[in-house]
């Protein structure tokens, strides 16, 4: 890693699905000492337990976050502020706030923690193997040098230029995953609906995914992948030629952005 927290800890507020991947990540790319980590958590974790024997330091006493020089806050939006209240008189005045929350402003963040420098990073949670994505966005560079610090091995990291473009970026990347899944699974069942047993169809969709991810790590346009498979007069291209004639494929994943990123304005 690089900047102030080479010298510093960094603090893990929350550890629940999102912040274990993000612990499991840390741990698995060396992005960052173990012995140099605080997780924050009200309950006991396996990934935390697995960081503790590595050095990790696990609920310490809170004069323990004076060192913090980066405080990463993965907790619910509706209960943050009740979570970094113990900290905001505890933390150095060179902290960074890195939040992965959604709908949680960096103005309201700011203010809480004093006017600290904020970062924002929405990941997804394949930040655990390394192979992540994650949106980011400071409006300072001490903001964007700490966060990028300890995302940039974790994730593809994409830096927005307005705060407001993390909603949209949330939707499209974090929360896409899923809808990519609950697409894959549509799939299975229209193969059993054409006659295929229901593990069959599951395993042969499963590799489709599997196919299609490895494709998009080769970096080439999204079009340019489409063309490769879908021949002209081929089956591809039939059943492409019939999501288009419907609209319903566009529609399904403009309704799932939309509603998205309204939730994620009104938390």
């Amino acid at each position: 890693m690089t900047g102030d927290t080479e010298t510093g800890s960094v603090v893990l507020v929350g550890c629940g699905r999102l912040g274990s991947a993000i612990v499991e990540g840390w741990l698995a790319t060396d992005t960052l000492d173990p012995r140099r980590l605080i997780i924050l958590t009200p309950s006991e974790k396996p990934v935390a337990e697995a960081a503790r024997l590595l050095g990790a330091r696990i609920n310490p006493p809170v004069d323990a976050l004076a060192e913090a020089r980066a405080v990463v806050l993965v907790v619910k939006p509706a209960t943050w502020r009740e979570a970094v209240a113990p900290l905001t008189k505890t933390l150095g005045p060179e902290a960074v706030i890195v939040s992965v929350m959604a709908g949680v402003r960096a103005e309201d963040l700011s203010g809480a923690f004093n006017g600290r420098a904020v970062a924002r990073v929405m990941p997804t949670t394949a930040v655990a193997r390394g192979k992540g994505v994650a949106a980011l966005w400071s409006g300072l560079p001490a903001g964007r040098e700490t966060a990028r610090a300890l995302f940039g091995s974790l994730a593809d990291v994409v830096d927005l230029d307005d705060e407001a473009q993390l909603d949209a970026a949330t939707a499209v990347a974090a929360s896409a995953p899923a809808f990519v899944y609950a697409f894959v699974e549509a799939l299975a069942r229209a193969g059993v609906g054409q006659g295929l047993p229901p593990e069959t169809a599951e395993r042969l969709a499963r590799g489709a995914l599997r196919s299609a991810g490895a494709g998009a790590d080769t970096g080439d346009a999204l079009a340019v992948l489409t063309s490769r498979i879908a021949s002209p007069g081929g089956t591809t291209r039939a059943g492409l030629d019939a999501m288009a004639a419907t609209g319903d494929l566009d529609r399904a994943a403009e309704a799932a952005v939309k509603a998205a990123v309204a939730r994620a304005k009104a938390l």
